[in-house]
């Protein structure tokens, strides 16, 4: 009883529950060295995006900057607002990123071969960026409501896989099969992290196995090329395999400290192709060397770090959820989109996160970690009968 009426010494009204932090406290909680680090990871994005125009600050840096701001500022909005909220509006906020994605099916912009964009006018959102912060959302919501018990039982688990094949099976149609796959990697994530037993892991990867020969049918052409190109890249060194043996160049060129800030000559000789996006960090190994690439992965591990302290720290199962979810899905950007310019993995389009040049993914990703904000800020709140005690 004790424990119900007091919570990390601060008083509880009759109804139990926490209450209401004031504004002031809620900015203090924010974990400040958190927003230093994205801020410090952007910095290198800028930086790049300066390099990749050559030393000007237009088309892409002055851009870029500007969206950050603006998602600075989301991510803050985010994070002071209860936990509580985003609890309640978890499937609103899912249905809202599946309407877009319906949406994008039928009026969106087509764009490098695939009907990704819903065109605004004044600027482009890509629905399937939303929908992965969404999935993590819903997720965490429909998961903090079950016991261990349920976890462990196959039929409650037919609702989060509807969530996640749903959207999963929308975003290929565009095509899209890089992002298609993260929403699959993210909601296995969620499942793992909210018990699933491993055998059930092994048991749906082994009946993927068997079903790679009926999957290969339903690809198009130019993904199965991609595969194919993984597998023997000097194939077609001109033409599929172009992309990845330029990239595996500039990575050797650049050696362990680099050829030095604007001196990369395989990306500024315009022979490595969308500097500006998904080779972005080809171009910072070639600039700045094996060192560089280690430093920027050093930064994105202490975020990781970060975001997982703050989320075994939620005494509630849903802000755990949510902020070890929102981690996850940032760790599999950065393994993704680094094995895949290093040729460890076929080429898909997974930009690397604060770096690569685009609005919606940024946007989307400070969103995400305004969530894990607002999980550090109220992680002593309980939420349902699913909290946990110090200690």
């Amino acid at each position: 009883m004790t424990n119900w009426l007091m919570l990390a010494g601060k008083p509880v009204g009759a109804s139990g529950r926490q209450e209401d932090k004031s504004l002031g406290e809620k900015i203090r909680g924010i974990s400040w060295g958190l927003v230093l680090l994205l801020t410090a990871i952007a910095g290198v994005g800028f930086a790049m995006l300066y390099s990749a125009a050559s030393g000007h600050f237009e088309p892409w840096m002055s851009r870029q900057m500007m969206r950050f701001a603006i998602g600075l500022l989301l991510m803050l909005g985010v994070a002071i607002l209860d936990l509580r909220f985003w609890l309640r509006y978890a499937y609103l906020f899912y249905l809202f990123a599946f309407a877009l994605l319906v949406f994008v099916e039928v009026e969106g912009q087509i764009g490098m071969g695939a009907q990704r964009w819903i065109d605004l006018g004044a600027f482009q959102i890509q629905p399937s960026e939303i929908m992965k912060i969404a999935l993590v959302l819903a997720l965490a919501r429909y998961f903090h409501r079950l016991d261990f018990d349920a976890i462990g039982k196959p039929l409650p688990l037919f609702v989060p896989i509807g969530l996640v094949l749903t959207p999963a099976g929308l975003v290929l149609l565009q095509p899209d099969l890089g992002t298609a796959g993260m929403l699959l990697l993210i909601g296995a994530a969620m499942f793992f992290l909210a018990g699933v037993k491993l055998w059930k892991f092994v048991v749906v990867g082994l009946l993927g196995l068997g079903a790679i020969p009926v999957g290969w049918e339903f690809l198009r052409d130019y993904q199965r090329q991609r595969v194919l190109t993984f597998l023997n890249p000097e194939s077609d060194p001109l033409g599929s395999g172009y992309h990845i043996l330029q990239s595996k160049i500039a990575f050797g060129s650049g050696g362990v400290f680099g050829k030095g800030f604007l001196m990369g000559t395989q990306s500024h000789l315009n022979f490595l192709p969308e500097r500006q996006t998904d080779f972005i960090f080809t171009m910072l190994a070639e600039e700045f060397g094996m060192a560089g690439g280690l430093v920027l992965l050093g930064l994105y591990g202490l975020v990781i770090l970060y975001g997982y302290a703050i989320a075994m720290r939620s005494r509630n199962q849903f802000g755990r959820l949510l902020a070890l979810g929102i981690t996850s899905s940032l760790f599999f950007y950065v393994f993704i989109n680094t094995a895949m310019v290093m040729g460890l993995i076929p080429v898909v389009g997974v930009p690397l996160p604060l770096i690569s040049y685009g609005g919606t993914a940024m946007l989307t990703l400070l969103m995400g970690f305004g969530f894990v904000l607002s999980v550090n800020i109220h992680r002593d709140t309980r939420i349902g009968q699913h909290s946990f005690d110090e200690g």
